[in-house]
């Protein structure tokens, strides 16, 4: 048989419109343009996520306790879940009013004086402090030369945007969350909802693979920078505190696999955590595409977490001209005020990115695995390819990388579908970072692309306009809406711009500025691109669920109406998660404290050993692949 097919058969995660898994997500962002019912269904289920009502079955109840029918939850709250989803004005502190300090000088005919308590003198005094005795525990400071010091001055950020989880949905709000970083609380919500929207508990799926089939392939690009992490490694001493015992460890970026195989899977199995800057996400599928292709692993978790919206992130990008500043804002719009909601603009006139929170997480399995197992097909990723830009004049310039990876997907993908397909039902997830040089340089390579393939009015859309820069977890953002749009027919409109820059390159492009409905061409592929920061470029090739299903009858059709039936069974029970989860009850797995392997349990053979706990034993690899390479007797 040849290469195993990747299938998407889970997927979840949050971000700044909401919950991944049954679309909810995707729902917010096509929202005027969903039927009716469709919409009440969105804005209810966002408003039982960001606590604004309570949800028993079909049973509505507000902060007061009152019961609510549906119409009067979408009436009632409509507006409060439409403005605290998608980007908008920072809100996990002020970024008016930013704590900090300023550097202030004496000379030595200036050297301060002044008394303090006798307690919270420095363990090891400054060379120039004379300290003396006073009354009631105080002491008098004298400074014989000129010094400095840091006084408490707040400042405030020049981009005042996000991409936020929506407002009022905390993730420590769900499991017990140990202070763990909003990074890592978000990976675990992220990948649960991923798993869980499979239908099938995960211990099944474990019982029928060998532990080692298993692959969890995830990372962060920074990895956790809020204070239980490496930001508050970093502050304490300059901020007088002093660092906890987790704070180093947590910080790691390999920590989002790690939690998922210790706390979610408990997994023996292959574990890849790479970041590639903005295109992790990417990164890491393309290994388990890669193991899953080869044979290796049978079923993966893929994904990314991110949590970056800080102070020190803000600032850092800022100094970088990267984040669409309050002022550049306001000069765009020749406005005293900026206009946050619209703060990313991918392909029109626009100066910067918005920067983001996000995780997103698939379920890949090979496509026997699948078929036994009954699991419901979302899609399929064939290939994804990777190129670096070679010699650059700046580590954050784009390149000619992208160019190969994104010819190369488009090559690889007429090879499955065939032109036609490509020509007339693709469309592209753009990276669409809303800077002025991307909307160039990227908006030239895929048109480039679309003559050299014989493409007219390719749909290019880009998702960061409604949720932000995510980091790691941004290409993530743009499968999931991609699999939105295999589900619903709609291409997410870039609705943040009113018209499309005139440096933008468009021969054989559509930029939608409103919802673009495709539903009558049945879409067939989906190009997600991304370009990350020293030349990290990246380009998946995403079947939709139709064109997989169709692969997997025509490989497997002497089981495809047994795999029908068992789908059926597996359908029923990833509605009724999505229908708990619409009410908010995500049931977070976080397996701490469970019972660790007896070490000593293990039994080994010269072919294999078994491990306490599970079904299978692990199998040793007994061929020799270079045979051909060795003397024989």
């Amino acid at each position: 048989m040849s290469e195993a097919l990747p299938l998407i058969v889970g997927f979840g995660g949050f971000n700044a419109a909401g919950r991944s898994s049954s679309h909810q997500a995707f729902r917010r962002m096509v929202l005027e343009s969903l039927p009716v019912d469709e919409q009440n269904k969105t804005i209810a289920s966002l408003a039982c996520l960001m606590g604004y009502v309570k949800a028993e079955g079909e049973e509505f109840s507000d902060a007061d306790n009152t019961g609510l029918s549906l119409s009067r939850v979408v009436e009632q709250y409509r507006t409060a879940v439409i403005e605290g989803t998608l980007v908008r004005k920072i809100e996990h502190f002020d970024p008016s009013q930013i704590p900090g300090n300023k550097k202030i000088s004496f000379d030595g005919d200036q050297s301060p004086h002044f008394t303090m308590i006798k307690r919270d003198l420095p363990k090891v005094l400054p060379a120039d402090w004379l300290v003396s005795d006073a009354k009631d525990g105080l002491v008098e400071v004298k400074t014989s030369s000129a010094s400095e010091y840091l006084v408490t001055s707040n400042y405030e950020l020049a981009a005042k945007a996000a991409g936020q989880l929506p407002t009022g949905f905390n993730p420590a709000d769900h499991y017990n969350a140990r202070f763990h970083p909003r990074g890592l609380q978000m990976t675990l919500l992220g990948a649960s909802d991923a798993i869980h929207s499979m239908g099938i508990p995960w211990e099944v799926v474990a019982a029928k693979v060998n532990p080692d089939q298993v692959g969890v392939y995830s990372s962060s690009v920074f990895g956790q920078v809020t204070e239980e992490g490496n930001g508050g490694l970093l502050q304490a001493r300059l901020r007088g505190d002093r660092t906890t015992a987790k704070q180093l460890a947590l910080g790691l970026n390999t920590m989002p696999a790690d939690f998922i195989n210790a706390y979610i899977l408990g997994s023996v199995g292959h574990t890849e955590a790479i970041t590639g800057a903005c295109a992790s996400f990417l990164y890491v599928l393309q290994a388990a595409v890669r193991d899953i292709r080869s044979g290796r692993r049978r079923v993966a978790i893929v994904g990314n977490a991110e949590a970056p919206v800080t102070p020190e992130c803000s600032e850092g990008f800022s100094n970088m001209s990267a984040l669409a500043s309050d002022e550049n804002l306001c000069k765009l719009d020749n406005s005293d005020s900026p206009n946050w909601r619209k703060a990313s603009r991918p392909f029109g006139e626009n100066c910067g990115f918005t920067l983001s929170e996000g995780t997103q997480y698939i379920v890949l399995m090979e496509d026997r695995l699948a078929l036994e197992l009954g699991a419901d097909v979302h899609g399929a990723v064939p290939e994804v390819f990777i190129n670096a830009d070679g010699v650059k004049k700046s580590i954050s310039a784009p390149g000619v990388g992208n160019y190969i990876s994104f010819a190369k997907a488009v090559a690889a993908a007429v090879n499955i579908v065939g032109k036609e397909g490509v020509q007339k039902r693709s469309f592209v997830h753009a990276h669409g970072s809303s800077t002025p040089a991307n909307r160039v340089t990227e908006s030239e390579l895929i048109s480039r692309v679309a003559q050299t393939f014989g493409i007219e009015d390719w749909p290019v859309t880009a998702v960061k306009a409604y949720v932000g820069h995510s980091l790691s977890a941004a290409s993530g953002d743009q499968l999931i809406a991609a699999l939105g749009t295999f589900k619903h027919g709609l291409i997410p409109g870039i609705k943040t711009i009113s018209t499309v820059a005139s440096d933008v390159f468009q021969d054989g492009l559509n930029f939608p500025l409103t919802d673009l409905d495709v539903s009558s061409k049945s879409m067939e592929v989906a190009f997600i691109n991304s370009k990350g920061f020293g030349g990290n470029n990246a380009t998946a090739v995403v079947l939709s669920a139709e064109k997989a299903s169709a692969m997997l009858a025509n490989r497997h059709s002497n089981d495809f109406s047994d795999y029908l039936k068992k789908r059926e069974t597996t359908r029923s029970e990833a509605t009724k998660y999505s229908a708990r989860a619409d009410a908010a009850e995500l049931n977070v797995i976080y397996r701490f404290g469970e019972s660790l392997i007896d070490e000593a349990g293990v039994q080994m053979s010269e072919t294999g050993m078994s491990i306490p706990g599970f079904e299978r034993e692990v199998q040793f690899n007994l061929e020799n692949s270079w045979k051909d390479m060795q003397k024989t007797d």
